[in-house]
């Protein structure tokens, strides 16, 4: 058989296709290409030819050799790759070096680029033993044909001081010596490395790097640091299919360096893991930090205030004393893509035009001493391992003195709140009410109240002047009128209506009139009118309603296009309806075709139990297309005995698509002891996600005995994530013995906000007398800030009427604790005192407790609150 080099020439002089010749050879031998170094492609692992790990493949045990490697988005360098690996399967020799910052991708690039050869049976040899410039300059020379020659990092090639220079000659005699092609060459450098190579000779004459330069020459392409836009739209549309690549689209999107994200990311993980306790500690507490609010740039002297409780008390005993330093060095050291654990920053200077309406007395408030900042793969990682836990007490002491930023301060505020750690809440909130914030103070004054405190919030009031406080002089006229200071309230509801905000005129209106000046109310319902508020038109027509005023409540017609028209006409159908005035009320039915309208009409009829005017309005809105003034219709006829009537209304609407008519044909499949029929209906209903359909499907099963059915079932209905399915399978699992199940749904409900649940929970085990249990529950739900949310207020209530002064960093109950007599909102330490044998540490003798809680000295704030 002849060589490979042979039936190059023969094919050259007889002007034939070389590549396609020489591949015909090489499958006549089994595809197996000339001796020399390396081995197929194909036998090779990514990760064992230096492409950075990513993540560990599902199921796997997270080893290096399990790890996969995310979807691959192909650049203008990549293009340059593929130009060369093409060419070289043509049969002629090329080389290309890749030359960009550490962890930008550039050995995944030419891994990508030398899968088309792979196919075609090439070899790849990687120099490493017994290292990686003995190894290239000793089997150079061995390299035949077909063969990838990988130098991968090739400054330990280039820039070995004794075989750099003899290195890149042996190289260039491998491209340019025919008999031995084709070879592809690829590399990839850093551009500081790329700099000296390629730098000319200086002028002392001296040029080390003088058959690397030329040998660079022409064969470098330069990768960027980050994705440009349409770069990241690719990522995106293949991160659809790809958990890794989407995982780190959510922290490199913005400044666009995936691949340093990704080849960074399990660095840092094995450096949180394995780092000393001092490390873990300072990790833990900026984990803390992020997750509960405080910004990206952490201060230094809160870190390391904030990691002393975070220590196991072995780990804090044997410290020294230069701890924070060791563990600040340690952390500052980088892993691949420029990525630190924890770095120290220097924020830009923010420079923006003044604000003339900035009020007097503010202060900005600046960063002070150096600060860190917690890697973003940490940032996240925390935020999933630490979702759960509540901080130490050294974290909110280190926050109540070393943090500054109103918001910050609010968020943890809000953060100590929510684990029901509500002397720390109150701190926190002092302080930012100390600096003018008006949510903070008007936190506090809630606080106030709902310690039992009604005449603390006399004592809070607003004193500037801006239409974007409204929501602040509400909110403290509010807490003003229930602590029954009506005159307080009213001059504050009147600063936010001189701004015409609805809410407030409106309950300007509602004192007004309560007061009996109906002349002031209606002119302050107008204007809340003219602003399009429903509230105020509705209110409106009631209070005339109730003077008598019908023809002023009935003159709505002079605004048909205002929003809440429809809602004030069925308002004052009902004051007609309740005051007997069934005329009026008729006059209204006749008024309007609106289906919205005539549907709540008809339910108005059924509550004075006028079925048959209820049924005629029905009739109006189903001639309109309402489907459910159908069902509803359905009903009136099946409570009425006439079941083969409701059937066919039912049917009619459930044509529609109307799921509440699915359902009552269920119903009526049920009574008739038509099981399997009412499970056709009610799945029906289930297949336009009707909740309560799957519910009744799941008891049904039940009942039947299909414990299996029922749980799959229920599960399934949970999906959906509606509050009374969630109540209802809560209650099924409970009623079984099923505790554990019961408390992962209401866990499963809490974790989407609906922490009524667990509320609702905790009142089945208390009023089962399991103190023990509800105990559990309630501190769990603390610890995880599920006491604020959408649905909170009732977990809120719960966790008071266990631990009605809070619990302690750590979970225990926190004592009964007052503020001091002497601390002023703006006090750097905390305010807080405890009761001992029923007296306030500082307490006077004739003073009792109840008269120091949350008690705020006068003169104690700033310039805007007095």
């Amino acid at each position: 058989m002849p060589s490979e080099f042979t039936v190059g020439e023969l094919a050259r002089v007889l002007k034939l296709p070389v590549a396609e010749l020489q591949e015909l050879r090489r499958d006549a031998v089994g595809g197996v290409s000339g001796e020399g170094p390396g081995r197929p492609i194909h036998q090779w692992q990514p990760h064992a030819l230096e492409v950075h790990p990513a993540g560990p493949a599902p199921g796997g045990s997270g080893s290096v050799e399990q790890r996969v490697l995310p979807g691959y988005v192909h650049r203008e360098h990549d293009r340059v790759l593929a130009e060369a690996v093409r060419e070289a399967g043509q049969g002629y020799s090329r080389m290309a070096v890749l030359v960009g910052e550490s962890s930008t991708g550039k050995t995944r690039a030419c891994w990508e680029a030398v899968q088309p050869l792979a196919a075609k049976g090439w070899r790849l040899w990687h120099p490493f033993d017994p290292t990686r410039a003995e190894a290239a300059l000793e089997e150079l020379h061995e390299v035949g044909p077909r063969t990838v020659v990988w130098l991968n990092e090739a400054q330990h090639y280039f820039g070995d001081r004794a075989f750099g220079e003899q290195i890149a000659a042996a190289v260039h005699a491998l491209l340019v010596e025919p008999k031995r092609a084709p070879v592809l060459v690829l590399g990839t450098l850093w551009h500081q490395y790329f700099t000296q190579y390629t730098a000319l000779p200086g002028a002392d004459g001296a040029d080390p790097h003088s058959r690397v330069r030329e040998l660079l020459a022409g064969r470098t392409t330069s990768v960027p640091e980050s994705f440009d836009a349409s770069d990241l739209t690719a990522a995106a549309l293949l991160a659809q299919d790809d958990v890794l690549l989407a995982d780190a689209l959510t922290r490199a999107r913005a400044d666009g360096r995936l691949c340093q994200d990704l080849a960074g990311g399990p660095a840092l993980l094995e450096r949180y893991e394995n780092g000393s306790p001092a490390a873990r500690a300072l990790l833990e507490a900026a984990m803390d930090a992020r997750r509960l609010g405080v910004g990206l740039h952490l201060p230094q002297a809160f870190l390391t205030d904030a990691a002393v409780d975070y220590f196991h008390n072995s780990d804090w005993d044997q410290r020294t004393e230069n701890w924070a330093e060791k563990a600040y060095a340690e952390l500052a050291e980088h892993v691949h893509g420029k990525q630190a654990p924890l770095r120290r920053v220097s924020p830009r200077p923010q420079r923006c035009p003044p604000v003339s309406s900035a009020p007097a007395g503010v202060a900005t408030l600046r960063l002070q001493g150096p600060v860190f900042r917690l890697a973003d793969y940490l940032e996240q990682h925390g935020r999933s391992i630490r979702r759960h836990r509540c901080p130490p007490v050294s974290f909110w002491d280190a926050a109540h003195i070393h943090v500054t930023q109103l918001d910050e301060l609010k968020e943890l505020a809000q953060a100590a709140e929510a684990r029901h750690r509500l002397q720390w809440a109150h701190h926190l909130y002092q302080r930012a009410a100390s600096h003018g914030d008006s949510y903070a103070l008007i936190a506090m004054a809630r606080l106030r109240e709902e310690a039992g405190d009604r005449e603390g919030p006399k004592t809070l009031q607003h004193d500037d002047d801006h239409p974007g406080d409204s929501y602040a002089w509400i909110s403290l006229a509010r807490l003003r009128e229930e602590a029954g200071d009506r005159e307080g309230a009213e001059n504050l509801y009147q600063r936010a209506a001189d701004y015409d905000d609805t809410d407030a005129l409106v309950s300007l209106a509602r004192l007004r009139e309560e007061a009996g000046d109906r002349e002031g109310a209606e002119n302050l319902y107008q204007r809340a009118i003219t602003h399009g508020d429903s509230y105020a038109l509705v209110s409106l027509a009631r209070m005339r309603e109730e003077v008598g005023d019908r023809e002023g409540a009935e003159t709505l017609d002079r605004c048909p296009d205002h929003p809440g028209r429809t809602l004030a006409m069925i308002a004052v159908a009902r004051l007609g309806e309740e005051a007997g005035g069934e005329a009026g009320a008729a006059i209204l039915y006749q008024d309007t075709d609106h289906p919205y309208a005539l549907v709540s009409l008809a339910r108005l009829r059924e509550e004075v139990g006028d079925r048959e005017g209820a049924e005629t309005l029905y009739h109006r809105a189903a001639s309109h297309g309402d489907s459910y003034a159908l069902a509803r219709l359905a009903r009136l006829r099946e409570e009425t005995g006439d079941l083969e009537s409701a059937e066919t209304l039912y049917q009619r609407a459930a044509d529609y698509g109307d799921t509440y008519a699915l359902v009552g044909l269920a119903r009526l499949r049920e009574r008739a002891g038509d099981r399997e029929g009412a499970e056709i209906m009610y799945h029906r209903a289930a297949s336009h996600d009707d909740n309560y359909a799957w519910v009744s499907l799941a008891r049904l099963r039940e009942e039947a005995g299909d414990r299996e059915s029922a749980e799959s079932l229920a599960q399934y209905a949970g999906d959906y994530r509606d509050r009374e399915t969630w109540i209802i399978l809560t209650q099924m699992r409970e009623r079984a013995g099923d505790r554990e199940g019961a408390e992962s749904i209401a866990q499963a409900a809490a974790e989407q906000g609906r922490t009524d649940i667990m509320a609702r929970l905790l009142r089945m085990r208390q009023e089962a007398g399991d103190r023990e249990s509800v105990e559990a529950l309630a501190q769990r739900a603390a610890d995880r800030g599920w006491s604020a949310g959408v649905s909170a207020t009732a977990m809120g209530r719960a966790l008071r009427r266990l631990w009605p002064y809070g619990l302690d960093p750590d979970g225990t109950p926190t004592r009964p604790w007052a503020v001091s007599k002497v601390s002023g909102l703006g006090d750097q330490q905390p305010a807080a005192r405890l009761v001992h044998g029923g007296q306030v540490v500082g307490q006077a003798p004739n003073e009792t407790s109840s008269e120091v809680i949350w008690r705020r000295p006068v003169g104690s704030v700033g310039q805007w609150w007095r």
